[in-house]
This record gives structure tokens, C-alpha cells and sequence, in this order.
């Protein structure tokens, strides 16, 4: 049973993790060693009283209480960046960038217009597709939004139904 909350940094330290799947690519990403990185993860799940992750072949990979806690330290992470804002007076400015993986048909034919009119009322905010194929895992900060033609089988997620597309099939005989 957890004895005190963690700090904020732990769960910082967490979520750099799972998205950049290894303790040596997170401490690059935060700035720090992955010793450090380690001790930190270990903290937290000693607090928690729960493993987060598992080692794999593709480096860390979180367990089910790892991915029932990531929901919960995004919106940590999402309401640090906001008293941030808050602070230096950046209130209502949107900006950064946001990843968004989609397939090759709807990335280069579907979303540009939709984009654009992001763009014109969200100036600040940067987009960048990363089109293929393959439905990319989000839980691993593969991209912070996927637009995808199947519904995602990964329970942490938040999937909302955002529209309809026809698409035609053809074929050309010569």
C-alpha cells in the first residue's frame, strides 16, 4: 500500500519512459543519466507498490498497471504544462507541435484541407504526419494522435469516432 504521494518527477521520469521505451533514451530526452533515470522508476514503483514495466526485446514495456497509470500522468503532465502557461502568460496561446500518424490515402488526400483550417485558427500549432500503414502505438510516443480506419485495441487509449469516408475501388483492364 503506497505510504506518501510521489512527486511530480517521478511520474515525469514514467511517462518518458513509455514513450521513449528504454531508461538511456529517456534520459536523453529529459536531460539526465539513465542511473538516474532507473533510480527514479524504481522509486516510483516502490511508492506505488506495483511494477510498471517489463524489459523486452525492444527495450521497456509498461505492465498492466503501467498502462492503467499512463492516462493519469498524461493529465499530470497536461496540467503541469498548463500552470506553466499560466505563469509566463500564455493563457488561450496554443502552441507546439503535435504528431499525428495516419495512413498514406487519408494523410495525403483527406486531412491537408482539414489541417489548413486547424492551421488558420491555431496558428501556433505545429503538425507533423507521419503517414504509413501501420497502426503505430501510441502508448510508446510513437505519435500523440493516430487516425486510423479500426477502431484501437489498446484499452488506455481514448478513441472517439471523429467521421465517415467513402472510399471507391477500382480496377482498370486494358
Amino acid at each position: 500500500m503506497p505510504t506518501a504521494i510521489p512527486d511530480w518527477h517521478l511520474f515525469r521520469t514514467f511517462l518518458a519512459v513509455v514513450r521513449e521505451g528504454s531508461l538511456s533514451s529517456a534520459a536523453r530526452a529529459l536531460g539526465t543519466t539513465q542511473p538516474t533515470m532507473g533510480r527514479q522508476v524504481t522509486a516510483l514503483e516502490a511508492s506505488l507498490g506495483v511494477k510498471l514495466f517489463t524489459r523486452s526485446l525492444d527495450g521497456l514495456s509498461p505492465t498492466e498497471a503501467g498502462l492503467r497509470l499512463i492516462p493519469s500522468a498524461e493529465a499530470m503532465a497536461a496540467a503541469v504544462e498548463s500552470a506553466q502557461r499560466s505563469a509566463s502568460g500564455e493563457v488561450g496561446e496554443e502552441h507546439g507541435t503535435v504528431r499525428i500518424t495516419v495512413s498514406d490515402m487519408v494523410g495525403s488526400e483527406v486531412l491537408p484541407p482539414i489541417l489548413a483550417a486547424i492551421n488558420a485558427v491555431h496558428p501556433g500549432i505545429s503538425v507533423e504526419l507521419a503517414l504509413s500503414n501501420r497502426n503505430e502505438d501510441l502508448l510508446r510516443g510513437d505519435a500523440d494522435i493516430a487516425v486510423r480506419m479500426v477502431r484501437p485495441t489498446q484499452g488506455a487509449l481514448v478513441a472517439k469516432r471523429i467521421g465517415r469516408i467513402d472510399v471507391g475501388l477500382y480496377c482498370v483492364f486494358h
